[in-house]
């Protein structure tokens, strides 16, 4: 499926999402030098303003390399990035001081270059490990991420009652459970108004009925906020059920083998009879798809 024919239509949930960035990616190569290794070749993606976006892939086809990459972590790489941006954040008013353009610094080497435009940038993250402050108590965690002098206690509290944590405002992370401590990560990536989230495999090694959660928990955010995600996962399932679009990715070097669009209405819970059906046919048409193998690939030809 080409990347025009997947992006011409947009599932239900995603119809009004404007206010998260625009991203236009192409990666010539990525390397690191110790040991030398090729990461990433050849990748070239576009995501519109508000689009949930899915990356799966084994492991070492460099998913994480490339959030780093997007989120301005590594710039070392040969290719360009350009991510346009709102001039006011998810959920909030517009701004007049806001959405003049701007050009952001230049990545190493003339090849490789990242540009912002028309607002300011924010991006939020969300890894695998909640990441909390340990002195900090669960509201002080999530109002971390205002910049000075924008504190917003009412909007954290509202955040942390949305992700079922009403009540646990005054409790330390020592004190929260791992899914109640990657609620409060989750808050805290929305409480900074991102324009971009990027998610590293955040529900890893959590069981099921916990994951679920924690996914409807997102994929409510998500819908109202409407800011652009890049969501990395080893689960199909996941993926199917969170996003519009999947990449799936093959290893060394990382590259982009299938893209698919995720025309499924809004919301997708567990056993949702069209997430496993889109499950079954990707895997029936595709065995290798999980290993980053299609077509010629995956036959040996």
């Amino acid at each position: 499926m080409s990347a025009d024919d997947s992006r011409s239509s947009r599932s239900e949930g995603s119809a009004d999402a404007a206010s998260g960035s625009a991203i236009r990616l192409a990666i010539d190569r990525k390397r690191f030098r110790d040991p030398p290794t090729l990461a990433l070749e050849g990748i070239e993606f576009v995501v519109d303003p508000g689009e949930f976006v899915a990356i799966v892939g084994p492991s070492g086809a460099g998913k994480s390399t490339l959030l780093n990459i997007v989120g301005g972590l590594d710039r070392d790489f040969e290719g360009r990035l350009d991510i346009e941006t709102p001039a006011s954040p998810p959920g909030e008013a517009p701004r007049s001081s806001k959405g003049k353009d701007s050009k952001g610094e230049s990545r190493r080497g003339e090849s490789s270059k990242r540009e912002a435009s028309k607002g300011q940038e924010r991006i939020g993250y969300v890894f695998q490990s909640p990441r909390l402050m340990p002195w900090l108590d669960a509201l002080g965690n999530v109002q971390l991420v205002r910049p000075q002098g924008e504190a917003d206690t009412e909007g954290a509290s509202a955040l942390l009652r949305e992700t079922g944590l009403e009540g646990f405002e005054d409790a330390l992370p020592a004190k929260l459970s791992g899914g109640m401590q990657r609620r409060v990560a989750i808050a805290r990536a929305f409480h900074a108004r991102p324009t971009l989230l990027l998610m590293d495999e955040p529900f890893a090694s959590l069981d099921e009925p916990l994951a679920w959660r924690l996914r409807e928990c997102l994929s409510d955010l998500w819908r109202r906020y409407r800011t652009t995600v890049l969501f990395v996962t080893h689960d199909l399932t996941e993926a199917i059920s969170l996003s519009d679009r999947i990449l799936f990715f093959a290893p060394r070097p990382g590259r982009i083998v299938y893209e698919q669009r995720v025309d499924l209405p809004r919301p997708r819970g567990a056993g949702d009879p069209g997430v496993s059906g889109l499950r079954t046919r990707l895997l029936s048409e595709h065995p290798e798809l999980l290993a980053g193998r299609v077509g010629k690939e995956a036959s040996g030809g």
